[in-house]
């Protein structure tokens, strides 16, 4: 596999709610989703953008602002990834590719994924699914485990809240159950979006009818992003709403099984 380059914004060492064991997560740049939810709002433009350092100390200093966006070589990836092998050998963790939407950078994922493979590392892709089925074709290969995100079927609320159709993302998860392969499906769970029963019911009934859904994870959502919106100047739609109680989250984990999934709060 020839190396290439891409655009990260992060890389996470010693993740433990990406994945299985300890893993390092690398945060790709773009995305083609705009969820109100979204709690990297820093990977959505696939492009270096500013944003207000959060340690301007007075309120009347001069605004500070770093660069979001590293350009790199796959090789330089794999090199940072290669310093905690002992550790993914130890708790049976890897690597995980997330964002933004890896998708995006179809090039630069595949070789990272291929690089990854030939050094025995596990490889996880942490993805919104909404890609073209040529790009799956491509890594299905190289990838051990998917998580998968799944917010909302009907799909006048997806395009709402997402900016995007469910068509490529339920035709890519049906794709990659075909092929047999490994998935944990990820709902994010916000309050007066994701949660309805209806939906719930929609999500359940439709993951019951399909087969090699390891688990579904269901994720509470949180509000430690808000402050990155303002010193990107964006905009963050749910300031009004609070996370949902632990109570809330066990009757959803217990309507999802009732469907015969296996459910866990959290990822």
């Amino acid at each position: 596999m020839k190396e290439t380059r891409g655009l990260i914004f992060d890389i996470k060492r010693f993740a433990i709610h990406d994945g299985p064991g300890i893993r390092t997560t690398i945060f790709f740049k773009g995305c083609p989703l705009e969820c109100w939810w979204c709690a990297n709002p820093e990977g959505q433009k696939k492009e270096h953008e500013e944003i207000i350092s959060p340690f301007q100390l007075e309120e009347n200093d001069e605004c500070i602002k770093d660069v979001i966006g590293d350009e790199i070589s796959s090789q330089e990836v794999i090199d940072e990834i290669l310093k905690d092998r002992v550790f993914y050998e130890e708790s049976n963790g890897g690597v995980t590719f997330s964002g933004g939407e890896p998708l995006m950078q179809p090039e630069f994922l595949q070789s990272l994924l291929a690089l990854s493979k030939q050094e025995g590392i596990h490889t996880i892709l942490d993805t919104s699914g909404y890609g073209t089925q040529s790009i799956f074709e491509k890594i299905v290969d190289d990838v051990d485990l998917f998580l998968y995100d799944l917010k909302l079927l009907d799909m006048e609320k997806h395009l709402k809240y997402t900016g995007v159709s469910t068509d490529l993302i339920l035709q890519n998860l049906s794709f990659l159950v075909d092929k047999k392969q490994n998935i944990i499906i990820r709902i994010p769970i916000v309050p007066g979006i994701t949660d309805s029963s209806a939906n719930l019911n929609q999500i359940g009934k439709y993951l019951s009818e399909l087969k090699s859904i390891i688990r579904v994870d269901i994720l509470p959502y949180n509000k430690m992003s808000e402050a990155k919106y303002n010193r990107l100047g964006k905009t963050y739609k749910l300031s009004n709403i609070a996370p949902p109680s632990d109570e809330r989250m066990s009757e959803i984990k217990n309507q999802l099984e009732l469907f015969g999934l296996k459910v866990k709060i959290g990822g």
